[in-house]
């Protein structure tokens, strides 16, 4: 199976000078954990997530309706492509530590992949397992 076979699309996404508030009530909204963060020509910027929020904006003392999402969004986003095997999907994101993955084509974000939307297809939720239990691991031996 493809990522373009399960992938979420369209993909809300928020632009890099929207406020922090705004992408905080867009995830709540839409009740997801990250916004991939694009430029008016489609292309990934970064992603922001709700620990995004917390850590770089939050705990900062930082205003949340002052603070742009450019300058709190991470910004090495490992993404994949539309005619990615699920599979392979599912150990890439194990090995590099991530729950979504942005799928783009021609430069573009064009869908996105959680480990969630990988376990709810037989086909790959072994992997998405095994994916889940390696960032499992590695978060419980930074305690």
């Amino acid at each position: 199976m493809k990522l373009r076979d399960l992938m979420t699309n369209p993909v809300i996404r928020i632009h890099p000078e929207e406020s922090v508030a705004v992408a905080a009530r867009t995830l709540a909204r839409y009740n997801i954990g990250a916004l991939p963060v694009c430029g008016n020509d489609g292309r990934l910027w970064g992603l922001v997530t709700d620990r995004d929020i917390v850590t770089r904006c939050l705990a900062a003392n930082r205003s949340p309706s002052a603070t742009p999402v450019r300058d709190v969004m991470t910004t090495n986003v490992i993404s994949a492509r539309p005619d990615m095997d699920a599979a392979l999907a599912a150990g890439l994101m194990g090995r590099e530590q991530i729950r979504r993955l942005p799928v783009m084509e021609n430069g573009r974000l064009c869908g996105m992949v959680s480990l969630g939307d990988l376990a709810l297809r037989q086909e790959s939720s072994i992997e998405a397992g095994d994916a889940l239990t390696e960032i499992s691991g590695h978060l419980s031996s930074r305690d």
